[in-house]
């Protein structure tokens, strides 16, 4: 059984250098919505890729959003739900930019 490690970390964005407050969900940056591939399972910092986590895909399921991050090192995709601290205009601009 598969169960959530809650780790309260900040971090700063490989993609746009942002410094994230983390707050224990936190999983990707809020501003250009790329993550790291630290996990195995949610929260267990179990992966030893450590590789930059592009966002692929957006998609809604019983009126929530998630996104689809896809790792350019080893080409894992995860699912990650978006966040009330994300910055949902900069997310408008991101898929319009990538064509998602």
């Amino acid at each position: 059984m598969r169960k959530f490690q809650k780790k309260t970390e900040n971090f700063r964005c490989l993609n746009c250098d942002k410094e994230v407050v983390g707050n224990g969900f936190t999983n990707h940056c809020p501003k250009c919505f790329w993550s790291k591939h630290v996990d195995i399972f949610p929260g267990d910092r179990n992966s030893n890729c450590s590789g930059p986590m592009e966002l692929i895909d957006l998609f809604k399921k019983d009126r929530k959003f998630s996104l689809i991050h896809k790792c350019r090192k080893c080409g894992i995709e995860k699912k990650n739900k978006v966040s009330d601290k994300d910055e949902l205009g900069d997310l408008i601009e991101t898929i319009k930019k990538s064509h998602l």
